[in-house]
């Protein structure tokens, strides 16, 4: 768990994580040491709780991934078999400086070994840092 960053009015500072009301979220990874209050602040964002094994294609996916947690590729790939073609990734991993930090050039390898682009990182809490992942636009990889 961590000090996830506010926004103005107390509320965590998830908005750049692109989350609205509606939207169905896949969260894989979860285990005991996540930011519960950044999962309650995504939840909160589409008004729903997130899933482990949805039923149809979701829009996005939230991966919390550590370095023992294996090859990140192989997190990846996974991640996309729920996943909508427009649909995206954020991949949360420990900061650098934290117990089970994944490199980011272990990350970036990884990205490109699946197939897919990275996009924007974001700020979500103190202790995680995230990296949206998204499939390359017309078909470049």
């Amino acid at each position: 768990m961590g000090n996830t960053p506010e926004a103005p009015g107390g509320k965590p500072a998830v908005t750049a994580l692109g989350f609205e009301p509606g939207q169905m979220v896949q969260e894989l990874g979860w285990d005991n040491d996540a930011d519960e209050t950044l999962r309650d602040a995504i939840m909160e964002a589409i008004d729903a709780d997130m899933i482990e094994d949805p039923i149809e294609a979701v829009d996005a996916v939230v991966l919390w991934w550590r370095d023992e947690d294996g090859d990140v590729a192989d997190g990846l790939v996974d991640a996309l078999r729920d996943l909508s073609q427009e649909g995206h990734i954020w991949l949360f991993t420990p900061k650098i400086g934290q117990e089970s930090h994944v490199d980011p050039t272990d990350i970036a390898e990884a990205t490109l070994a699946a197939g897919l682009v990275l996009a924007n990182p974001a700020t979500v809490s103190s202790q995680w840092q995230a990296q949206r992942i998204v499939r390359p636009k017309g078909g470049r990889r």
